[in-house]
C-alpha cells in the first residue's frame, strides 16, 4: 500500500505484515498516522531501526511501535547489519490508553536478570554448595528467576527441581549486583536464608543430573577453594549479613566504600 506522507514508505513484506520506513526528519505524528493506516489492511506493522539511530528509535517508540529485540546480521543493501525490530499488531491496546502506554514503556525500558540463591548451613556451620555440570566452579543452590515469578518462590522452585528438597525460603540476606561478564548481561543475585539443616538432608537429595554433579556441605576453606572468587565473596558476605556483621548489599561480593559510587568490574576481580 502507498503512504499518504511522502516521507514514509509502507511495504507488504509477508501475508498480513507491513514494514514501514521513514526519512530523517519525519514527524512522530506522520509515522503514527501511517502505522494506524497500515493496520487497517495488515495485522502487523514493523520497522527495522539502526541501533545507532537514536532519533529513529524515539520516533518508532512514540509512534506506538513496541520494541521486540535486535535482529542480528540481517542483509540490507547487500551488507549484513544489526537492526532493532519495532512492531505493532492490531490487538495491541492503543498507546493513548493507560494500559497501552504502560505496555509500550515496558517494551523498551531496561530489564534486569534476577538470580535467587539460598544460604543453607549444617550444625557445624558448613555451607551447602552444588557442583554444577556446566561450569567448573561450585555455587550456592538456586537459579534464575522466571519472568513474573517471585524471587522467593523462584529459589524454592529451583531447589525443588534440582535437588528434590523442600526448603522454605527465609529472609533476604544479601543483594549482590553482578556486572556484565564473559557474554552475560549484568544481574542481581538475591541470597535468602535457608536456615540450619541436619547434614542428613543430603541423603534425601535427588540431583537433576543435567545440571548438578554433586552436593556437599562445605567448610569456609572449601568454599574458597571450590567457588569462583566472586561467589566465595558472596557467600562470605551473606554469612556476615546473617550474623549482623556486614552490609546487605554488595557488588560482585564486595561492599561499597562509603561516600563513593560503585565501580563496575568483572566479577572475578
Amino acid at each position: 500500500m502507498s503512504a499518504e506522507h511522502p516521507s514514509t514508505t509502507v511495504t507488504t513484506v509477508a501475508d498480513g505484515v507491513a514494514r514501514i520506513v521513514w526519512e530523517a526528519g519525519t514527524t512522530v505524528d506522520a509515522v503514527r498516522h501511517e502505522v494506524a493506516r497500515a493496520l487497517t489492511a495488515h495485522h502487523r506493522v514493523e520497522a527495522l531501526v539502526d541501533p545507532t539511530d537514536e532519533t529513529g528509535q524515539r520516533t518508532a517508540t512514540w509512534s506506538g511501535l513496541h520494541r521486540e529485540g535486535v535482529m542480528r546480521g540481517v542483509t540490507i543493501d547487500g551488507a549484513p547489519v544489526d537492526r532493532i525490530v519495532y512492531a505493532r499488531v492490531v490487538t495491541d491496546v492503543p498507546a493513548n490508553e493507560p494500559e497501552g502506554f504502560r505496555t509500550l514503556l515496558n517494551s523498551f525500558l531496561p530489564r534486569k536478570r534476577a538470580i535467587g540463591q539460598m544460604l543453607v548451613r549444617d550444625g557445624d556451620g558448613r555451607v551447602l554448595l552444588c557442583q554444577l555440570t556446566y561450569k567448573r566452579d561450585w555455587d550456592l543452590p538456586g537459579g534464575v528467576v522466571e519472568v513474573g515469578e517471585s524471587p522467593a518462590l523462584g529459589v524454592s522452585r529451583e531447589i525443588k527441581e534440582e535437588l528434590a528438597l523442600d526448603l522454605p525460603t527465609g529472609e533476604l540476606l544479601l543483594t549482590d549486583w553482578l556486572p556484565p561478564w564473559s557474554g552475560w548481561d549484568d544481574a542481581v543475585c538475591l541470597v535468602f536464608d535457608g536456615g540450619t539443616q541436619d547434614a542428613g538432608i543430603l541423603d534425601a537429595v535427588v540431583r537433576e543430573a543435567r545440571e548438578i554433579r554433586s552436593v556437599e556441605f562445605c567448610t569456609p576453606e572449601q568454599v574458597r577453594e571450590r567457588c569462583a572468587d566472586f561467589t566465595a565473596r558472596r557467600v562470605q558476605a551473606a554469612l556476615a549479613s546473617l550474623a549482623g556483621e556486614g552490609p546487605s548489599y554488595t557488588e560482585s561480593g564486595r561492599p561499597l566504600t562509603p561516600g563513593t559510587p560503585g565501580t563496575p568490574g568483572t566479577p572475578g576481580t
